[in-house]
């Protein structure tokens, strides 16, 4: 065989070879935006593939987003840029039914409450206002999936799975484009960041991720904790080893915990009161009612 011919099946070969490696390139690639086997799209196959290049075990992450359960949501995500504290009627949890039923909890919990009070010098009135806000003192805790709420928030940056979301708000409701632009920028990154958290502490504490439920913004338990604080700052304040944020005790030492740790001691001024509580959440309105309930509670 001539060197001509060699060298003209030597090129034949890298063009095929080159050729093979494009096509199953196209194909993963489309593969990740197609439908699955069963029809049905999988839009977290990116963000399963992220989170693995972050670290997370690769059979447990795609076990977890291929459970039937784990859903894009975007009804549920749209509540987020839609809601307004100035809105909400912060009076109704100083009412005299409210404040007797704060009274009750104080005396039910009178004992972790004291211990927390004692060991993080946090008023209890003030943790008890903040339980009172949050969940009616652990009787409303939320009915959305945690992990759907927060995959959903992390997967829009996806610019067509944000337009879904887009649309599942209500024309009457809709803020301006550019402003849900922004904030889907600015959220889908604090999504990705809690997702990883509820995924790290659902391992430490043995949780079945699937099975919290929440808020439309992703908070949990009795003391509505993001998962990052869930994962840094919540207390085991029953001392059986976990740290579980529906149970009362747990609950009550990691408010205690949260306002310390952001500079709650004894003796502050008001004013340096508004400041910590405003960490807790971003809201004015919120702040006004804690602390007028805790001057009901003393």
């Amino acid at each position: 065989m001539k060197n001509s011919d060699l060298f003209s099946k030597f090129i034949l070969n890298i063009v095929l070879v080159l050729s093979i490696c494009f096509s199953v390139n196209y194909c993963y690639a489309q593969q990740t935006a197609a439908p699955d086997s069963t029809g049905q799209t999988n839009e977290f196959e990116l963000l399963t593939q992220r989170l693995v290049q972050d670290g997370f075990d690769q059979e447990k992450t795609k076990a977890l987003f291929d459970n039937e359960s784990v859903c894009f949501d975007p009804d549920g995500v749209s509540l987020f840029f839609i809601h307004s504290e100035s809105s909400l009627n912060y009076d109704q949890f100083s009412s005299p039914k409210s404040i007797a039923n704060a009274r009750n909890y104080m005396v039910t919990h009178k004992e972790s409450l004291d211990n927390a009070q004692e060991e993080f010098s946090v008023d209890k009135t003030i943790i008890t206002a903040i339980l009172m806000v949050e969940t009616r003192l652990g009787t409303y805790l939320g009915n959305r999936t945690v992990i759907n709420t927060l995959s959903t928030m992390a997967a829009l940056a996806d610019k067509a799975l944000a337009e879904r979301v887009w649309g599942a708000i209500s024309d009457n409701k809709k803020p301006e484009r550019t402003t849900f632009d922004k904030k889907v920028d600015r959220k889908s990154r604090w999504g990705y960041e809690e997702l990883k958290a509820l995924i790290s502490y659902s391992n430490r504490e043995g949780i079945d991720p699937v099975a919290i439920k929440g808020s439309y913004a992703g908070a949990m338990g009795i003391p509505q904790f993001m998962p990052s604080n869930a994962l840094t700052l919540a207390r085991d304040g029953n001392k059986d080893g976990r740290v579980d944020l529906f149970d009362h005790e747990d609950a009550i030492f990691s408010v205690a915990n949260y306002l310390k740790h952001h500079g709650w001691k004894s003796g502050l001024s008001r004013q340096r009161q508004h400041k910590v509580l405003f960490k807790y959440n971003h809201s004015n309105y919120y702040v006004d009612a804690l602390l007028k309930i805790s001057d009901k509670l003393k």
